[in-house]
């Protein structure tokens, strides 16, 4: 995941023609970080985005995983999603982020001639290059104290009215969620009620009549805190549109994609050449006339992408009417087959291995051999309890605490450590492995160890033949590779926990024989 490119990298689509006359003489871009569409809507919490949002055109934004910032913002700019624009998949640190491969807002604007500032968080600084911005003030802090040098240093460019695009971040919701005890504590509500004030700020400098505010968000968290994955909580943000070139009202849901080619429309730019969005023409006042000269350039844009991408993969262009469902239909073409061939593979395995462990459990008594698939079973309910119901975890990376993976990796170990020593004591108290010598507890513990790996791999192998061995041309599916993962993972330690517990095995066994021989 963390290598992962986009097949557009090397090789984007050319911008088309600008669409003409802007509806807005300047859009401010407001990304609230981590705020929740339920938040967003609570009136004791953000009483002025409520009122912005009675006053302004807005609905409810899906985005696609993964759930994290970086590719959030990457989707928000350039109307991709993050399979196609090139961000990193997941947060990586600020040296390691590339400049975006795809076109975006801020280069639409500069081509058209406008000028453009960003204020926040320092990743953003390397995303967007400096021949695409003409101010831009950046920041390492995430809390309030940050949010606010974020706002002092976006004020004077608002009041002067000098830039056309403006984008200013705010982090201290996210903060919150990961730092502060998640949604489910005070602190978040709090954190969304200092941002609600700035937005208040934000929007007494400019004039609706004139210029246009849109507040978004890049995803959503878990109750407890945390982002990254399918969890449908972290595919949910607010979109609230209110000022120049806007028509009022509640309108049906939206996706992230259509953000850029919305500012594309209103001011006047070519849509992004990635874009996979459409322009939320229904929430502009545009007239008919105007309506289908953009309808037109979007659907030349979208062709244009679809046969991109379907040269960048190797496969026909499909010829559906948007690229995002072109892209679908010529990436499942692809995948299918790929698929196909893995699928034999894992089967083959799978029945190499069920013939083994056959022979292996038919090799043990029969009474031992039930016992030893109880305990691998114990096993797995076992792991499943501490990871989901006492660690409160979910299936998905956004579970993987703000400490990063390597701290994941290690509440996996402990969870399996805790797991496996009392379903393997179980196996070897119930079969009476000990009572029989050191030899036989040796056998009993590898042939526990050999059976619960082979559960552990069936979800691993399922990985396989749908995502692939690696994360290749495209992303995976979230879900099955979180399990895919995380069992491959269980695996290992339950096979290096094996050995250990083989040397355990043979010292208590050879003790207790010696023991029952002495008293007989």
């Amino acid at each position: 995941m963390f290598a992962y490119r986009s097949p557009l990298k090397d090789l984007p689509p050319a911008p088309g023609a600008p669409l003409g006359q802007p509806l807005s003489s300047r859009v401010v871009l407001v990304v609230v970080d981590a705020l929740r569409e339920d938040t967003s809507r609570k009136p004791d919490v953000m009483p002025f985005l409520n009122q912005l949002r009675g006053q302004g055109a807005w609905a409810v934004m899906h985005s696609q995983p993964p759930s994290y910032s970086e590719p959030g913002w990457t989707t928000i700019a350039t109307g991709a999603w993050p399979e196609i624009n090139d961000s990193p998949a997941v947060n990586v640190d600020y040296d390691k982020i590339w400049p975006w491969t795809q076109d975006n807002i801020f280069a639409m604007a500069k081509r058209a001639g406008l000028k453009t500032a960003v204020s926040g968080y320092d990743w953003w600084e390397r995303f967007i290059k400096p021949e695409w911005r003409d101010a831009g003030f950046f920041t390492h802090g995430e809390d309030d104290a940050a949010d606010r040098d974020v706002l002092n240093t976006a004020m004077p460019w608002l009041t002067s009215g000098s830039y056309q695009l403006v984008l200013i971040h705010i982090d201290q919701v996210d903060y919150a969620g990961h730092h502060e005890g998640g949604p489910r504590d005070p602190h978040w509500d709090a954190a969304a009620a200092r941002a609600d004030a700035m937005l208040k700020q934000i929007a007494v400098t400019l004039d609706f009549k004139k210029d246009t505010l849109i507040v978004i968000s890049d995803h959503g968290q878990i109750d407890r805190g945390g982002h990254g994955g399918q969890d449908p909580i972290t595919l949910l943000e607010p979109l609230i549109m209110a000022g120049a070139g806007v028509k009022p009202g509640q309108y049906p849901d939206v996706q992230m994609g259509d953000v850029a080619p919305t500012i594309a429309v209103l001011l006047g730019t070519n849509l992004p050449a990635s874009s996979e969005g459409k322009p939320l023409l229904e929430t502009l006042n545009v007239d008919n006339t105007r309506q289908a000269l953009i309808q037109k350039a979007w659907s030349v844009q979208q062709a244009t992408l679809a046969s991109a991408y379907a040269s960048a993969i190797g496969a026909p262009t499909s010829s559906q009417a948007s690229a995002q469902t072109a892209i679908a239909a010529t990436r499942e073409s692809r995948e299918s087959k790929e698929q196909l061939l893995r699928l034999v593979i894992a089967g083959v395995i799978v029945f190499v291995v069920s013939l083994g462990g056959a022979g292996l459990l038919a090799w043990k008594r029969n009474r031992d051999a039930e016992r030893l698939v109880v305990a691998a079973v114990l096993y797995i309910v076992l792991y499943n309890f501490i990871y989901a119901v006492i660690a409160g975890n979910v299936y998905s990376m956004s579970s993987v605490p703000a400490a990063g993976a390597t701290a994941f990796v290690i509440e996996i170990a402990e969870y399996t450590l805790m797991a496996v020593i009392p379903a393997w004591l179980g196996a070897m108290l119930i079969a009476g492995a000990f009572k029989r010598g050191a030899a036989n507890s040796v056998q009993a513990t590898l042939a526990f160890a050999f059976v619960t790996i082979y559960f552990l791999y069936l979800p691993a192998l399922w990985g396989f033949a749908m995502n692939g061995a690696s994360v290749t041309w495209h992303l995976p599916d979230p879900l099955v590779a979180f399990l895919h993962f995380t069992n491959l993972l269980q695996a290992v330690l339950v096979a290096v926990l094996s050995i250990i517990l083989s040397g355990v095995a043979a010292l208590v066994g050879s003790r207790l024989k010696a023991t029952v021989r002495v008293t007989t």
